[in-house]
């Protein structure tokens, strides 16, 4: 299993501009408001949980099913946040690359909801 994503985001130092015009000088002062960083992290961190949930939630109508074990893998697999979906399922690959009806579930789902998983995911990112 994989280990939930790290974000690691960095903020520059403060930096002072001059402009000097024909009525004197104007000063002005850039600074990143203090914990700016961390808000972000966590933001990022939950639009990321929130994709790797929807993806496996979506997923489900898409993946073949005879006992349903192949769809309880992904969620038995996978580390919420992490950035990556794993179905532990010792037959999964093949049947995600070879099955007659329904190979490629995952991009077939991402092909149908990628714009509403985006749009949710920003809202996390958005509302930090």
């Amino acid at each position: 299993m994989a280990a939930k994503r790290d974000f690691k985001i960095s903020t520059p130092r403060g930096t002072i501009y001059t402009q000097a015009g024909k009525g004197g000088a104007v000063t002005a002062k850039l600074e990143w408001k203090p914990g700016f960083a961390e808000e972000k992290k966590e933001g990022f961190s939950k639009a990321q949980e929130f994709i790797d949930s929807e993806c496996i939630r979506r997923m489900n109508p898409e993946t073949p099913r005879r006992t349903g074990v192949l769809i309880k893998s992904a969620t038995l697999g996978t580390t919420i946040g992490s950035g990556e979906i794993e179905q532990i399922a010792p037959y999964a690959r093949r049947q995600y690359y070879e099955h007659k009806e329904k190979s490629y579930w995952f991009e077939r789902m991402k092909n149908r909801n990628k714009d509403s998983i985006l749009k949710g995911a920003a809202k996390y990112v958005q509302s930090h």
